[in-house]
Order: C-alpha cells, then sequence, then structure tokens
C-alpha cells in the first residue's frame, strides 16, 4: 500500500467517526433534560468531530496551504467554542432556563446576589 493509500484510508476512517461524533451529539441534544447538559452535549463532541474531519480533510488534501487553512479553523473553533457556551450557559442560568435540582454545584447564584442592581432607596449618586 503507498502512502496516498494509506492516507486515504486514514482520511475515510476519520470522516466516519465524526459522523459518529455528530450523531452523538445529536441524540444528546434530544435527550438531555436541561439547558446545560443540551450545551455540553451539543460543543463536546461536536468541536471534536470537526476537528476529526479537519484532520482527515488534511489526510485527503494533502496540500500544505489547504493543511494550513485547515489548522487556522480548527484554532479558532478552539478559541470561540468555549466562549460561546459559556456565554450560552451564563444567559440562560440569568433567564431561569437551568434546572437548579441537578445542579451539583452552584457558584454563579452566590456571584449574582452580590452583584444586584442597587435600588432607588440606596442612589448611586448623591443628591445636589
Amino acid at each position: 500500500m503507498t502512502w496516498a493509500g494509506a492516507a486515504d484510508v486514514i482520511a475515510a476512517a476519520c470522516l466516519v467517526l465524526s459522523a459518529l461524533l455528530t450523531l452523538i451529539a445529536a441524540i444528546g441534544i434530544l435527550r438531555f433534560p436541561d439547558v446545560l447538559t443540551r450545551m455540553h452535549s451539543a460543543t463536546k463532541p461536536q468541536v471534536l468531530g470537526l476537528l476529526v474531519v479537519l484532520v482527515g480533510l488534511g489526510f485527503r488534501l494533502r496540500d500544505p496551504r489547504t493543511i494550513g487553512l485547515l489548522a487556522l479553523v480548527a484554532l479558532f473553533q478552539l478559541i470561540t467554542s468555549p466562549i460561546a457556551s459559556h456565554m450560552v450557559g451564563r444567559a440562560s442560568f440569568r433567564a431561569g432556563q437551568v434546572r437548579r435540582d441537578l445542579l451539583v454545584v452552584d457558584e454563579l447564584s452566590d456571584l449574582l446576589r452580590s452583584q444586584e442592581e442597587p435600588t432607588d432607596e440606596s442612589p448611586t449618586h448623591p443628591q445636589q
């Protein structure tokens, strides 16, 4: 078997694996009970699936410029996905869409209570 044949087999295996990871993510989104677990299911296997697809494409295309572009896509995905997940989780928590009975640790409630908006009874600016 030549190098090109072995690279094509590795690429095919990567593409099948990424399709399975995407299927697992979709099943998790449908089956999990609340926003946070669904969000976890949507981000973890989906990002890994994308990375495996990019590796498969790199083995299939074998062009250095294309591999560089695929590496940039992977880098930006790894940078933006955790931040986006974090912001969606915080927004859903603040909107009251999180089932608190399923939380093991709840550090955000204390933080939000300490940062509550000041009321009209305690003015933020001294009256003139």
